[in-house]
C-alpha cells in the first residue's frame, strides 16, 4: 500500500444511518445490474431490517465517507429462529453494495473481511449468496475469500430483454465442537 489511508472507514452500521444506507441501496439497485431490486425497499422497510439485524447481533457494516454517508454496505444475515424449520441458524445470507465511485478500491474486500470476522465470532459456519453471471468482479472476490460454485440457476433472471444465469455460491467453516464431543 502507498501509506495513504482509503478515504472511507468501514464500521458497524447504526439505526441513524437507515436514511443514508437506503439512498445507497437505491442508488446500487437503479443500476439495474448488479440487485434484484431495481430500487430500495421503503425508509420503513430499511430502518426495520438495520433495527431487526442491530438487536439480533448480526454482522452488518457499512463504508461511509468523510462525510460520514454510507458509501457502500456488508451484511450477513440469518433468518430468525423457528421452531417449525429447525436445523438452519448455523448459516447466513450475504448482502453487499458499494456505490459505483468507490468500486475497485479494496473497500469490499475490507467490508467482507470484517464480516466474515463477525460472522465467525458469533459462530456462523456456512455464508450463502447469490450474484449474477455476468458481475465476474464480485464472483472473483467472493472466491478470494474461499466461496465455491454450489449451483447455477440458468437464465434465472429477465430484465431489460436480457437474461442472466443466477451463481449459488457458499462458503463453508469447519463445524464447531459442541459439549457431545
Amino acid at each position: 500500500m502507498n501509506g495513504k489511508p482509503l478515504p472511507a472507514e468501514i464500521r458497524p452500521i447504526r439505526e441513524a444511518d437507515a436514511e443514508s444506507y437506503r439512498a445507497c441501496l437505491d442508488r446500487v439497485a437503479r443500476e439495474r445490474l448488479y440487485l434484484a431490486f431495481t430500487e430500495a425497499p421503503s425508509a420503513a422497510e430499511a430502518k426495520f431490517f438495520i433495527k431487526a439485524m442491530v438487536q439480533r447481533g448480526l454482522p452488518f457494516v457499512v463504508a461511509v465517507d468523510p462525510s460520514d454517508t454510507v458509501i457502500g454496505w456488508c451484511d450477513i444475515h440469518v433468518p430468525p429462529d423457528n421452531p417449525l424449520r429447525p436445523g438452519f441458524q448455523h448459516a447466513g445470507q450475504l448482502g453487499m453494495g458499494l456505490d459505483e465511485s468507490w468500486r475497485g478500491k479494496g473497500l469490499g474486500t475490507r467490508m467482507l473481511q470484517v464480516c466474515f470476522d463477525w460472522a465467525q465470532r458469533i459462530g456462523l459456519e456456512r455464508i450463502e449468496l447469490q450474484v449474477y453471471a455476468s458481475n465476474s468482479g464480485a464472483i472473483a472476490l467472493y472466491r478470494k475469500f474461499g466461496f465455491v460454485t454450489e449451483g447455477v440457476r440458468v437464465r434465472a433472471r429477465k430484465l431489460d430483454q436480457h437474461y442472466d444465469d443466477i451463481v449459488i455460491m457458499a462458503r463453508l467453516r469447519p463445524p464447531q465442537a459442541n459439549n457431545g464431543g
